[in-house]
């Protein structure tokens, strides 16, 4: 589980920073403080008072949604735009907000402005409720005077990752449910029908059929043993969940899912599409290419993805262009690399980026629509194939004596 630390680094001028990041531990805290270009002095996990600690439910409690910071950026930027305050529009998205989180977290921003911290700071020290990559947009609209347009962006970005992951959850809903269906009944019958049967069928006697003594056989184990399978499950499942959690496990992971047949092709288009969109952003507002591109690393959303950016990141670092490395990785297609190249030349690189965003998101519309129509008659042939290959199991020995009577 992610913990918070709080930090206190030198950047490469020797000038002093403080903030707040989440981990897994100090050690990778420290070490994604190292991948940013600082120098740790001190990373110490932040604690909580008694007052402050309260019972949390998994995935539920504390939680901001991308479409609630994507809500309060739209409505700050309209306050903004009309001429109010900082201070009294946070005042009023505050007032407003109904997510219970981000309430408390813009309380804090308007505090700490108060204090004379400026708003990308503030925001800063709220990483659950504002990304990397949304206060380097809101520091970099801040200094060219554009905060209401950046702003729209971010809510434009953040409205267009909603969309998108609901719509891939949508979907995902129908076959996640057909399986489940599919898991539900063929456990009922292993467990209630074909007791049944194995009964009747001790009573005549004779060879059963070899698909009747498998059945048979995988029914008696299940009924026998339950609370091992069980176990097992659980077990597997947290040892799943641990593996994932690790760098190596979550590398590993996200390979074996770009390799997947018709998902691998939707994860990478949808990686591309994200990659595309977020460096368009940072390089629109003047964010300096190696910021830009560790933000990004950070916000890949797949450590394959993560890792080659950080690769073109260290070559960039060196003198190179950012299309040559970017080549050297499979995960981007000969198109990207060549609409970067020549954004590089012409000097229009966030429009290349934005074009390439806007293409890959059509890409991954269009793979949803097809993988939604392409998967209700598979899962309806392995709902059919599943609970009538069973069916014929059981009654095969019915068959058998019916044609000896005859």
């Amino acid at each position: 589980m992610a913990a918070t630390f709080t930090y206190q680094v030198r950047d490469e001028q020797g000038h002093l920073h403080t903030g707040e990041l989440e981990a897994g531990s100090s050690g990778a805290a420290a070490k994604a403080l190292r991948n940013r270009g600082y120098t740790p002095l001190s990373v110490e996990e932040k604690k909580q008072s008694a007052l402050q600690k309260e019972i949390k439910i998994p995935g539920l409690s504390g939680r901001i949604k991308p479409k609630d910071v994507a809500v309060f950026s739209r409505q700050f930027a309209t306050m903004i735009n009309a001429g109010l305050s900082l201070l009294r529009s946070l005042d009023i998205l505050a007032e407003q907000t109904v997510n219970k989180t981000l309430t408390q977290a813009i309380k804090d921003v308007k505090t700490d402005v108060e204090k004379g911290r400026s708003l990308s700071e503030a925001m800063q020290r709220h990483p659950k409720a504002f990304s990397r990559l949304y206060v380097a947009m809101v520091r970099a609209g801040e200094v060219g005077g554009v905060l209401d347009s950046t702003l729209l962006r971010l809510a434009d970005g953040l409205e267009r990752q909603v969309e998108m992951r609901g719509k891939i959850r949508s979907a995902m809903t129908y076959p996640v449910a057909v399986l489940g269906l599919v898991v539900l009944i063929l456990t009922a019958m292993l467990i209630f029908v074909v007791p049944m049967f194995e009964s009747m069928y001790a009573d005549l006697g004779g060879t059963l059929p070899l698909p009747t003594r498998i059945l048979l056989g995988v029914s008696g184990f299940a009924t026998s043993n339950w609370y091992i399978i069980l176990g097992v499950t659980f077990v597997g499942a947290y040892g799943f969940r641990r593996w994932v959690s690790s760098e190596a496990g979550r590398f590993t992971f996200d390979q074996i899912k770009l390799r997947l047949p018709v998902f691998g092709e939707l994860t990478r288009k949808s990686s591309i599409a994200r990659f595309s969109e977020t460096l368009a952003s940072l390089t629109r507002t003047a964010v300096p290419i190696l910021q830009a591109m560790d933000i990004v690393a950070d916000t890949a959303g797949n450590a394959v993805v993560a890792k080659a950016v950080r690769d073109v990141q260290a070559s960039v670092k060196e003198g190179e262009s950012l299309a040559g490395p970017l080549s050297e990785h499979p995960i981007f297609p000969p198109m990207v690399v060549q609409m970067l190249a020549v954004g590089e030349e012409t000097g229009a690189l966030d429009t290349m980026l934005d074009k390439l965003g806007e293409f890959y998101n059509a890409e991954v519309n269009a793979t949803v629509d097809s993988l939604t129509s392409l998967l209700e008659p598979m899962l309806m042939v392995v709902l059919g194939g599943s609970v009538g290959s069973m069916i014929i199991a059981l009654y095969m020995p019915m068959f058998n004596l019916i044609n000896l009577i005859k």
